[in-house]
């Protein structure tokens, strides 16, 4: 009798240990009686049920998902590799179970046909240069796509676009070539001000002709620190005509 006593009290025990379960303050338990869902609980102390009653966990922490390399092919037919970082996490503990059976399976492949949606839309140098766009148009229909399933896409970031060489070396040529574009135009635009500089410098000259002499005289004054031996320069007909005019036409009484 005592040891059937011990027995009893031994198998008790085991039930209630079997029965005792303790979620920490990021992990909630939904419930099922009898294959039904009873709602969810959590965090601390739960009693189950032996048999009747069993429960699944659920964690809420943001989950970190690596989408491997897809194969895109842009709007403009280039053929790139793209992967990405995928931040999500699980507000709605009984859809993540009842909705779905693997939440992280199907948010990752739902995650990858996205991707390769999306970035299909978009042409290369898009894809370059607007990654911010791009991470936020991924975020907005994952979050939409997952949402029936209690999970939340909290951010989508594009890790390396990967290229083949010879588009590397195609968009190095046209980088160059945008650079000596780029050069050319500068060097027109400063060949125009100057020559406008200079047309605007004749006009004031030409209206004013103490000024041409006076810029003629700092011209001779340039040319004598020169250690040539012979300089042939013009003489302006505006110096010496008023020594024309003084000293008379010959032949004049």
């Amino acid at each position: 009798m005592p040891i059937f006593l011990i027995v009893v009290v031994a198998l008790i025990a085991l039930l209630v240990i079997s029965s005792v379960r303790v979620l920490n303050e990021y992990e909630r338990a939904v419930m099922f009686t009898l294959g039904r869902f009873t709602g969810v609980r959590g965090p601390g102390l739960i009693i189950l049920w032996p048999v009747i009653q069993r429960m699944s966990k659920v964690d809420l922490r943001v989950i970190v998902l690596n989408i491997p390399k897809q194969d895109v092919i842009t709007r403009d037919n280039v053929s790139v590799k793209v992967n990405a970082v995928v931040y999500f996490r699980i507000v709605d503990a009984s859809k993540a179970i009842i909705q779905v059976a693997n939440a992280w399976d199907a948010t990752s492949q739902v995650a990858q046909t996205t991707l390769r949606s999306v970035l299909g839309q978009h042409e290369m140098d898009e894809l370059l240069s607007q990654r911010d766009k791009m991470n936020a148009d991924i975020q907005r229909i994952l979050d939409e796509n997952t949402e029936a399933w209690g999970v939340k896409v909290t951010s989508v970031e594009l890790k390396d676009i990967d290229l083949d060489d010879n588009m590397v070396r195609a968009m190095a040529r046209q980088a160059e070539a945008e650079r000596n574009r780029r050069a050319k135009v500068i060097n027109a635009q400063g060949e125009q001000q100057a020559a406008q500089t200079l047309v605007e410098a004749a006009n004031a000259l030409s209206q004013n002709s103490s000024a041409m002499q006076l810029r003629f005289l700092e011209t001779l004054a340039d040319i004598a620190h020169d250690k040539s031996q012979l300089i042939i320069f013009p003489l302006p007909l505006d110096l010496i005509a008023p020594l024309l005019r003084r000293g008379g036409t010959p032949g004049q009484g």
